[in-house]
């Protein structure tokens, strides 16, 4: 089991995460762009993974993962439940969700 703080503590240890606020909520981000969020209550956050990713910590057998709600769910969104992920799978989740939104602003930028 994990405690909020324990996920505070992974998102902002990535290069250049900050923590913010989104709908009464912590969320985290790099470059302006949220890949984590904790939830209100405290008892799951979010990660912002690509569909496959989600799907492949989804196959791994835990109960942890499941797609957060409607179209942003089908869109990698992943709800993290603290009471059963550990902390090592949960920091592989939040690296690849800071992974995607850095790759996503590098993406942008070439389009431009």
């Amino acid at each position: 089991m994990l405690t909020p703080d324990q996920f505070r503590s992974i998102a902002l240890g990535m290069e250049g995460a900050i923590e913010s606020a989104h709908m009464d909520h912590p969320d985290f981000r790099a470059n302006g762009r949220i890949f984590a969020t904790l939830h209100p209550g405290n008892e799951s956050g979010m990660v912002k993974l690509t569909p496959e990713q989600q799907q492949e910590f989804m196959r791994d057998g835990s109960n942890s993962f499941v797609p957060a709600s409607g179209a942003w769910g089908r869109q990698g969104c992943t709800t993290v439940k603290l009471a059963t992920v550990d902390e090592d799978t949960l920091g592989q989740a939040i690296t690849l969700a800071w992974q995607n939104t850095k790759n996503q602003n590098v993406t942008r930028k070439k389009k431009k």
